[in-house]
C-alpha cells in the first residue's frame, strides 16, 4: 500500500512511546521491511492511515535478505512462483478480540513474480493515487479490518479465497482471519498491518503499534522483547500463546 511518498524521517524522540500493544499477528521466524521504528511515516506517506504501518516479510536462515528459494539474481532476472515465497499462505491471527467490520476477499492474485514488474505497478499506483474507495481495494488488495476496544487493525494484500472471517464475525485473540499473500500495491508476498482510529482508511488518523512480546535474534541468541517494536530487518519470531499458558 505505498501511496504518494513524502518526506520520511527518524521517529521523534517519545512519539512511540504511547503505542497501542497487541498481540504479534504472524507465527515463525519474520522481518520487518518497513516499520515506524525505522522512519515515520513508515512508508514515505500519511495517506490511507499508514503513518505507524508495518510491512512483515518471511526470510530463510540464509544471512541477510533471502525471501525466495529461486535467489536474489534469478527473482530479479526470471522471476518465480508467488507461492513460492517463504512467506506466502502463513496464517494471520488477530491481535485481540474485536469485531470484524470489512473484508475484500475477491482481488486475483498475480501467479508469477518478478521484482522489476512488481516495481514498475508499485511505481505507476503511487503516481496515480486519488483518494477514492476503489483505491483502498486496489492498493491493499484481498483485506480484512478487525474492530477493536482501542483501534482499528488492517491486514492488507491477503491470499484470494483465504479469509476466514466475514463482517460483523466476533474475533478472539490468536484466531485465523486469512493468510498472507500477494494481491494489490504488493511487490512480494508479505504483511501490511496498521492501526487506525477509525474503519475507513480514507479519513483515519494512525495509531501507533507495539507488539506484547516476541523474540529477536540478537549476537547469535533469542531474546525476549516486551511492548516492543521490531526494527527495520531485525530477525523476529513469535513466542507461542499456548506454552505462554502452560507456564
Amino acid at each position: 500500500m505505498k501511496p504518494p511518498r513524502e518526506r520520511a524521517r527518524p521517529p521523534r524522540p517519545g512519539e512511540l512511546d504511547g503505542a497501542l500493544a497487541m498481540a504479534f499477528p504472524l507465527r515463525g521466524e519474520w522481518m520487518a521491511v518497513t516499520t515506524p521504528a525505522h522512519r515515520v511515516p513508515s512508508h514515505g506517506t500519511e495517506v490511507l492511515g499508514q503513518r505507524y504501518a508495518f510491512d512483515f516479510v518471511m526470510p530463510d536462515r540464509r544471512p541477510g535478505l533471502h525471501l525466495h528459494p529461486a535467489g536474489t539474481l534469478r527473482s530479479y532476472l526470471i522471476g518465480g512462483r508467488t507461492r513460492d515465497v517463504y512467506g506466502w499462505g502463513q496464517p494471520v491471527h488477530a491481535m485481540a478480540p474485536g469485531e470484524v467490520v470489512t473484508v475484500v476477499d475477491d482481488v486475483e492474485e498475480r501467479q508469477w513474480l518478478h521484482v522489476v514488474r512488481e516495481t514498475f505497478l508499485a511505481l505507476r499506483n503511487a503516481l496515480t493515487f486519488k483518494p477514492t474507495p476503489e483505491v483502498v481495494r486496489r492498493l491493499a488488495g484481498n483485506h480484512v479490518i478487525v474492530r477493536h476496544a482501542a483501534a482499528h487493525a488492517f491486514f492488507a494484500h491477503l491470499a484470494p479465497g483465504s479469509i476466514e472471517v466475514r463482517p460483523g464475525d466476533r474475533v478472539a485473540e490468536g484466531e485465523i482471519l486469512g493468510r498472507v499473500g500477494h494481491t494489490g500495491n504488493s511487490t512480494l508476498p508479505h504483511l501490511h498491518v496498521q492501526l487506525m482510529d477509525g474503519p475507513d482508511p480514507l479519513v483515519g488518523d494512525a495509531v501507533p503499534l507495539a507488539f506484547e512480546r516476541y523474540e529477536v535474534l540478537r549476537g547469535g541468541r533469542w531474546e525476549r522483547v516486551e511492548r516492543g517494536i521490531p526494527r527495520r530487518r531485525e530477525r523476529i519470531r513469535s513466542i507461542d500463546p499456548s506454552a505462554e499458558d502452560r507456564g
